[in-house]
């Protein structure tokens, strides 16, 4: 019965990609980005002098509007290089690829930000099932899971020893009207605060602009605890 209460309200969507997205993704890269970091910053020592920002940046629009190509979506956002890549064999399949991009981010001073970015891949999911009609999604209900998808994909990297510090959520709502530089005032904001973390600044600098993006404590707000799926162990983890 729960099961069919789970299958009718669509929980089980977002929290199975939150998870597939987690053990057959994040787990296997997630731990190498530091070390790729290193490498990159060996021959590139003034790229990434701030050592907070050698995550991996995930963008997660709650519109669920994914873009293949960064450059298109914001052109003060621009394509440098690939970081190191891990070869392994994964499912069958012979030296299977995982690599980062390396972007650098222009400001509003004409100043680059390199980090590592990219968007949450499930994501492009939930929006082809809000476009099929077997999937039966709705606008909303396509909101309501990219929340979920958030929330859960969370939880589940706070807990991992693993992962810890080397990535970075960007969960963002778009604009109600289309602006061009979007997208990469979001990353700076964060880049920036991050930076702050690492070197102190003077008490007389002006904080940055706060930022649209939406944090866990905003999202709870929106979504009902009572709707989301339980956790798959019973140990606290």
């Amino acid at each position: 019965e729960i099961s069919e209460m789970s299958e009718r309200s669509k929980q089980n969507v977002a929290h199975g990609l939150a998870w597939s997205y987690y053990v057959g993704y994040l787990k296997i890269v997630l731990p190498r980005v530091k070390k790729s970091m290193e490498e990159f910053t060996s021959n590139n020592p003034n790229l990434l002098a701030c050592r907070k920002t050698w995550k991996l940046h995930i963008l997660i629009p709650l519109s669920c509007d994914v873009y293949d190509d960064l450059e298109k979506a914001d052109s003060n956002i621009q394509y440098l290089t690939d970081l190191t890549e891990t070869t392994l064999a994964r499912a069958g399949t012979k030296k299977r690829v995982y690599k980062h991009s390396l972007y650098a981010i222009r400001d509003e001073e004409n100043e680059l930000w390199h980090c590592a970015v990219e968007y949450a891949t499930p994501l492009q999911s939930l929006y082809a099932m809000s476009q099929d009609e077997c999937a039966a999604f709705s606008r909303e209900e396509r909101l309501e899971q990219a929340k979920l998808f958030y929330r859960t994909l969370e939880e589940i990297l706070k807990g991992s020893k693993e992962c810890a510090g080397t990535y970075r959520l960007i969960a963002y709502e778009d604009p109600g009207e289309a602006e061009t530089h979007f997208l990469s005032r979001e990353i700076l904001w964060h880049l920036r605060q991050q930076h702050h973390e690492e070197f102190p600044v003077h008490e007389e600098t002006p904080p940055p602009t706060p930022s649209t993006t939406l944090d866990s404590a905003e999202l709870n707000l929106q979504i009902s605890m009572s709707d989301l799926p339980q956790p798959l162990r019973s140990d606290g983890f």
